[in-house]
């Protein structure tokens, strides 16, 4: 059995397929029962973020559970197959551990460095438990990714002045207006990302605005920032007030039109708006990008702001990768000692039986041996069998993590013939 992950990321696929393959946290239960009943598919857990869908899979044959995957998803999202096909990759073995290692430690994030994913990780783990569905082997994976996600942040400077999407989004805002003193920001949405961004703008001098589906929860945080606060219902009539948009909800349909921009343009002499959208699936409309004065960009234009980002971490990114590797290597060594653990049982096992046969023979050819003369020859067979257990088996859960395991563990079931009853 071996780790196998099946999925997409801003790397390989644009946000208009992201945004259909995304898994909102009350589908998941049922998509994962559905996924573990299948005969290719052990144990399984779903990490599903605004730049990735992941499919984190324990099974024996990658290509088997690759095509379940695809074919699962496929009638899941309504997509033809070959769409998936040119947009998800396949990794095994100890590369599906490195990259799962890689994501938890955001070296694979468009971001490098930001701190959400791991908490998004954790999160897949906590559900996948939830639903029963993971086994020994992603239990232990997850523990392992954790791990290396602490010590790249611990030991490297990484994470060091992070900059998540909130604050690329701001940096971009900049670029365009120049000095933000004095200008509007509307946040749509009262999530992480938005009081995250919210933090950046205000030492600019922004003022913030607040519209969410809970008025109390817009509350909440515009009171955080002296902002104010606005319900859904007051979006519309609020969206000429803003020089700056920014939007991060979870809502399934969008939340800002094209007419309802081209209406605020009006009221606001045409005056420029900056928006970007950093949900997935998109709140605001594309066809908003054909307008005049309006400048819309959504998660998949940072991707400059990141390579830059990337640049400046270059030493720090080096020592992180150096951190994965040990770690996946690490738990490649666990892996394959699983394998032992049967061979070993069933090594004591025939040993003990073949002695408990040749004690009883024993002590059939002596019968006037007194009670206490037969629990020393008991004793004196459990302690030959021990005797010569202790050399095969240390060397073999030696040899099951220094060299080939499965070398080692398919050689004492021949030359011990325990596959034999």
């Amino acid at each position: 059995m071996k780790i196998i992950i099946v999925g997409m990321s801003h790397k390989t696929t644009p946000v208009a397929i992201r945004e259909r393959l995304a898994f909102a946290a009350e589908e998941l239960p049922h998509c994962l029962a559905q996924l573990h009943a299948t005969s290719v598919v052990a144990e399984v857990a779903v990490l599903s973020t605004c730049n990735r869908v992941e499919f984190y899979c324990v099974g024996q044959s990658a290509n088997r559970v690759a095509e379940e995957v695809r074919g699962w998803l496929a009638n899941k999202r309504d997509l033809p197959l070959s769409t998936l096909e040119s947009h998800l990759y396949v990794h095994d073995a100890e590369e599906a551990v490195q990259h799962g290692f890689r994501v938890a430690a955001s070296l694979d994030s468009l971001v490098v460095g930001e701190a959400q994913i791991l908490g998004q990780m954790k999160q897949a783990y906590q559900q996948a438990n939830d639903a029963h569905v993971l086994g020994p082997i992603l239990n232990k994976f997850f523990q392992y990714a954790f791990q290396a996600a602490k010590q790249v942040r611990n030991d490297t400077g990484i994470a060091r002045n992070p900059v998540s999407i909130a604050s690329a989004a701001v940096a971009l805002a900049r670029r365009i207006f120049g000095a933000l003193q004095g200008r509007t920001c509307l946040l749509i949405g009262a999530g992480e990302m938005c009081e995250l961004a919210a933090r950046h703008l205000v030492t600019d001098g922004v003022k913030i605005l607040v519209a969410n589906r809970t008025l109390a929860r817009a509350q909440t945080l515009a009171e955080t920032f002296g902002g104010e606060a606005l319900s859904l219902a007051e979006l519309e009539n609020s969206l000429e007030r803003a020089d700056i948009i920014l939007s991060s909800t979870g809502a399934t349909e969008y939340v800002v039109t094209a007419t309802m921009v081209k209406a605020a343009l009006k009221k606001r002499r045409q005056r420029p708006q900056f928006m970007i959208d950093i949900a997935v699936p998109r709140d605001l409309d594309p066809a908003i990008a054909q307008l005049d004065n309006v400048y819309l960009y959504d998660i998949d234009d940072l991707t400059k702001i990141v390579d830059n980002n990337i640049k400046d971490r270059g030493q720090e990114m080096v020592a992180a990768e150096a951190i994965v590797d040990k770690k996946a290597k690490e738990f490649m060594q666990w892996l394959e000692t699983l394998d032992l653990a049967p061979v070993l049982t069933a090594l004591r096992e025939k040993l003990e039986r073949i002695r408990d046969q040749e004690v009883a023979k024993a002590l059939e050819n002596w019968p006037g041996l007194s009670p206490d003369d037969q629990k020393r020859v008991e004793s004196l067979g459990r302690l030959i069998v021990n005797k010569i257990l202790h050399a095969p088996l240390s060397s073999l859960r030696r040899l099951a993590v220094e060299a080939d395991g499965n070398l080692y563990v398919d050689a004492a079931r021949q030359l011990f013939q325990l596959d034999q009853s």
